[in-house]
């Protein structure tokens, strides 16, 4: 297979068509290796410029309610099978979410989103994260929430409270998922998608690479986020924290991170790519590239348990890269039209 003038096909079909790669077709592309890795990486980076041009979304969060999670999700540092020495704390008061709000805001960061652990959040927690979102919509952020499996209703109550955008990662291929995840159906999380579709929130839905699953897996990944047609995709890469069951997984490769960042653009080219969790540890110097590979947004400032880089020099990143920041309400993909399970955009 000439591989060049196979991939330089695939983007110039998806550019005219403003369709993504069928599974098949990724497949083919993540065999590439040495020398091809660059015309993969190129032809993401003319779908990411044809469909957002060089705009850039610096994405926040904060830990707002740390471990005391029943969930047992192998990955992460807060479940109730870990042992990682991490903080651990209800959701903070809300004058302190507001400040850490407003630091996010000055740094340069352009959304919020309010992250916590466990399985769901209390009626008196919602209404205490629909006070702060208010707040956090007043500064020109624009605010998100992550908040576990959450009702139609409830989500109803934070839209109305000035929410924009709701995010519940798949976390993993469905015929994977039992490998990382068995306290929690891959179904709920669909659910939980689709009931913030149904209010008209704009969903940032994606997974983790390098749990130990394969290409055909990650594939299956992304084309399960291209049938639910989500707003955004986050691409995190596992970053092995001790004391979690994951805790001696092999780390990615920092090539195979941004090959997974170019397919996942090729099979979803007008969704928004925020690369988030894990860059640092895969990427390392190669992290100004995730934008050449096909994202065009990166998760800024410290993680849930975890630490990254000063928002600032992300800011500073972007604009050596010649790109432009984009702030509220920019760039958003559309939700579906209420109450539609399968459209797509």
């Amino acid at each position: 297979m000439d591989f060049s003038k196979f991939v330089t096909d695939c983007s110039q079909r998806i550019i005219e068509s403003a369709t993504g790669l069928e599974p098949d077709q990724a497949l083919k592309l993540s065999e590439a290796g040495g020398p091809d890795v660059m015309w993969l990486l190129a032809s993401a980076n003319g779908v990411r410029q044809h469909f957002k041009g060089n705009k850039v979304r610096l994405c926040s969060i904060v830990n707002a309610k740390s471990g005391l999670c029943g969930q047992d999700c192998a990955f992460c540092a807060q479940s109730r099978v870990s042992q990682a020495d991490i903080e651990i704390y209800p959701l903070r008061e809300e004058e302190w979410l507001v400040r850490k709000a407003r630091q996010a805001a000055q740094a340069g960061a352009g959304e919020f989103s309010i992250v916590t652990s466990g399985k769901k959040v209390s009626a008196a927690e919602l209404q205490r994260i629909g006070r702060v979102v208010q707040q956090v919509r007043g500064m020109g952020l624009e605010p998100c929430a992550s908040l576990g499996t959450v009702s139609a209703a409830d989500l109803k109550q934070l839209k109305d409270s000035g929410l924009r955008v709701f995010h519940h990662n798949l976390e993993a291929p469905r015929s994977f998922y039992p490998e990382i995840i068995t306290t929690r159906e891959f179904e709920e999380n669909v659910d939980t998608i689709y009931a913030a579709k149904e209010v008209g929130l704009s969903v940032c839905c994606g997974g983790i690479f390098g749990l130990g699953e394969g290409w055909e897996q990650r594939i299956e990944l992304l084309a399960e986020l291209s049938a639910l047609n989500v707003d955004r995709v986050p691409v995190n890469f596992l970053n092995p924290i001790q004391g979690t069951p994951l805790e001696n997984a092999v780390t990615l490769e920092p090539v195979e991170g941004l090959k997974i960042i170019a397919i996942t653009r090729l099979m979803l080219p007008r969704k928004e790519i925020v690369v988030a969790g894990g860059r640092e540890k895969v990427l390392g110097q190669l992290q100004s590239n995730v934008f050449f590979a096909g994202a065009n947004g990166i998760l800024v400032g410290h993680y849930l348990t975890t630490k990254g880089r000063k928002v600032e020099e992300d800011v500073e990143l972007v604009k050596a890269c010649g790109l432009e920041v984009v702030g509220l309400g920019q760039e958003l993909g559309p939700a579906l039209t209420k109450g539609n399970r399968h459209g797509l955009s």
